[in-house]
């Protein structure tokens, strides 16, 4: 058996297939560890956001999971009232895609797998050692080394406790029941269903499969309960009929938890080989459906820089922009969630009057858009604060997300990210206007650097204007050129 390679994984959910498969496809030699046998059952996630469906579309493969789920164009915030909507995003994904967690498992292991990444099962990371050359990980299976350790291995990392970096943050204080479960009498309208009362928060919302519905419930009498209790279907109807007086005839139930508000982030993303990514480095109430997608867009951004430093086609200080990138991204998802959590879990007089207000701010499409810029991710921009704001121009920008675009190169129809599909850094230049190469980093060889020469088949608010721009492998602008 193989034991040493350039990078290891510690962790095969989501987060750990999607980093080791924007190595793999950049030839690193790496490997996914995992204590499990197979992948889970059951779906703690169910929301893919337009952010992390463009960054699937940069590697060609966001069509299969587009096929499989159910398209939102509104979302909750809060459980409030008024829904955030994503059509004023410049974007081909401007909903949110309703998808369970098994199948987002199901095709990001096909596609490491057909990269040819190795998956090793029932192997669990018991022991990290660093040294100055490399990382020695000791297993259920032996021991393996490498250059680098991704830690990608959940809320209890061992990676994360046994490098010694903090995770601060707050314990639960209040606990949720969650269940899949066949429902009798359904809501109507599609199903979904958000209310805070003075009894207690509810939702509940179809899990695409025709057959169970997921049903989120907290009791305003009993807030806090203990987070391992067995739940049993009898007591999540009990509640369900208490907040909402109607009975929906719950039935079997394929799967029940509890969950709390625990939030926490760790205090760096990077020590030394060791980086975080997932919830090994953030945990948050799933308020919003944030925090797959938000470990999603932390193995994107971690998995160019990291093959570019293995490759000695960057400096190793590239890796710090990982955390100084990612970092503000965390914080912003540890305070949106609380923000979250306390308008959906305070049942007193004063706190639904907040949600009054708060239902008729929304629906200011300023603030409406703030906001869904956060929970979507369309609104992440590096190099400022928290989110792109308003004033700024429409245009491309250095640190701004570049939108999809159809393009006619040589008499031929492409797209932009059907062009980024190797992962590569890619230059473009709109040969109706100046072509002038954009400002690049001075490690970056520019013989490594894919050139394009083409037109904007439809005007874009975000290419107005520009001649050239340099977009990163993840899709943000390095720099650009106006015309």
């Amino acid at each position: 058996m193989k034991t040493s390679y350039d990078v290891l994984v510690s962790g095969a959910g989501p987060v750990g297939l999607r980093v080791a498969c924007e190595l793999k496809l950049a030839q690193i030699d790496v490997a996914v560890l995992d204590r499990r046998a197979a992948r889970i059952t059951e779906s703690r996630a169910l929301a893919i956001h337009g952010r992390t469906l463009e960054m699937l579309g940069l590697r060609g493969c966001a069509e299969d999971f587009i096929k499989a789920g159910r398209k939102i164009p509104l979302m909750e915030y809060g459980a409030l009232d008024t829904r955030l909507s994503f059509s004023p995003f410049e974007s081909r994904f401007p909903f949110t895609l309703f998808l369970r967690q098994t199948k987002t498992e199901e095709f990001l292991e096909r596609r490491a797998l057909a990269l040819g990444v190795p998956l090793l099962r029932e192997t669990e990371v018991t022991q990290i050692e660093e040294n100055e050359a490399e990382m020695k990980v000791t297993t259920s299976r032996g021991q393996f080394s490498a250059s680098w350790l991704i830690g990608a291995d959940g809320a209890r990392s061992l990676v994360r406790r046994q490098a010694g970096i903090g995770f601060d943050g707050f314990d639960g204080r209040v606990t949720a029941m969650l269940g899949d479960v066949v429902l009798a009498k359904p809501p109507e309208e599609g199903g979904v269903v958000f209310m805070v009362t003075p009894r207690g928060a509810l939702m509940m919302s179809p899990l695409g499969d025709g057959v169970h519905h997921r049903v989120i419930a907290i009791d305003a009498e009993r807030p806090s309960v203990e987070k391992d209790a067995p739940l049993t279907v009898a007591e999540l109807a009990s509640a369900t009929l208490k907040i909402s007086g109607k009975d929906y005839a719950m039935g079997e139930a394929s799967w029940l938890s509890r969950f709390t508000d625990a939030t926490r982030l760790a205090s760096t993303y990077r020590k030394g080989r060791i980086l975080l990514a997932g919830d090994a480095a953030h945990i948050h109430a799933p308020m919003g459906g944030q925090g797959l997608n938000v470990g999603l867009q932390d193995a994107m951004n971690l998995g160019w820089k990291l093959a570019m430093v293995v490759k000695m086609q960057a400096p190793e200080n590239l890796l710090d922009t990982y955390h100084s990138e990612r970092r503000p991204v965390g914080q912003m998802l540890f305070d949106n969630t609380l923000a979250q959590v306390a308008l959906a879990t305070n049942f007193t007089p004063p706190n639904l009057s907040l949600r009054n207000t708060m239902n008729d701010i929304l629906s200011f499409p300023d603030v409406n858009s703030r906001l869904a810029s956060e929970i979507s991710g369309f609104g992440v921009a590096y190099g400022y604060d928290k989110v792109v704001p308003e004033n700024l121009p429409a245009h491309l920008l250095p640190g701004k997300r570049v939108p999809d675009v159809d393009l006619m190169i040589e008499n031929k129809s492409a797209t932009l990210y059907g062009c980024m599909e190797k992962g590569e850094w890619v230059h473009l230049a709109l040969s109706s206007k100046k072509q002038d190469i954009s400002e690049s980093p001075e490690w970056l060889d520019p013989n490594i650097v894919k050139h394009i020469t083409a037109d904007c088949v439809d005007d874009s608010p975000s290419f107005n204007g520009v001649s050239s721009v340099l977009i990163r492998p993840d899709g943000y602008v390095h720099s650009v050129t106006m015309a």
